[in-house]
């Protein structure tokens, strides 16, 4: 993640079903530089700026992101995931299933009452 101070934007991704195009669209639109990130059958990318700072995730919708929503997803970073995903249920929204990171975090797929979704992260120290 980008940033793992609590209750900040940690990282972002965009999930798409033809993740090659949108990698080159965004490497001539913005300038980033993408970094292979190998998922088995097939690869990711790690968007660098010109630092060569990972700023971004463009990813295929498909493997361990099929269940993904299409579209631009930001992770926000949560000192607590189950507590935070209790009130988002309390506050009308939804919550997908918990999905553990190795041994580094938890997160999950959150809607809003208005059905944006948005990920929780809770960062294991």
């Amino acid at each position: 993640m980008a940033d793992n101070a609590k209750g900040r934007l940690g990282w972002i991704d965009l999930t798409v079903d033809a993740a090659v195009d949108v990698r080159d669209f965004y490497q001539q639109v913005v300038g980033w530089t993408p970094d292979a990130v190998d998922m088995g059958e097939y690869t990711d990318f790690n968007m660098l700026d010109d630092r060569g700072t990972p700023v971004a995730g463009v990813c295929h919708r498909r493997g361990a992101n099929a269940s993904m929503p299409t579209g631009w997803l930001p992770y926000f970073v949560v000192p607590d995931l189950d507590a935070a995903a209790a009130m988002a249920r309390e506050g009308g929204g939804s919550v997908g299933d918990v999905h553990p990171t190795g041994d580094t975090g938890r997160w999950a797929v959150v809607r809003d009452p208005d059905d944006n979704a948005f990920v929780l992260w809770e960062e294991h120290d």
